[in-house]
């Protein structure tokens, strides 16, 4: 019984990603100019994202700036 249920489970594992990639079908028929703007719209998030990160470096780095300072023992 043990090795039915091995078998069985050995090939549904092997089936179903044959299965599911032989239903797709789908023909790309994307040109050039998809592709152009796919590529435009991926640099616009970028330098978008460039400032961004940039932004939050100067505020972590002024805040801990300030944190540092009221964690410093004061002087006499």
């Amino acid at each position: 019984m043990r090795a039915i249920i091995t078998t069985t489970l050995a090939t549904i594992a092997t089936a179903a990603p044959v299965a599911a990639f032989a239903a797709g079908g789908r023909v790309d028929d994307s040109g050039i100019f998809v592709w152009v703007f796919l590529g435009f719209c991926a640099l616009i998030v970028v330098s978008q994202i460039v400032p961004a990160v940039l932004l939050m470096f100067g505020m972590v780095k002024g805040v801990a700036s300030v944190v540092k300072e009221e964690m410093a023992p004061a002087k006499k």
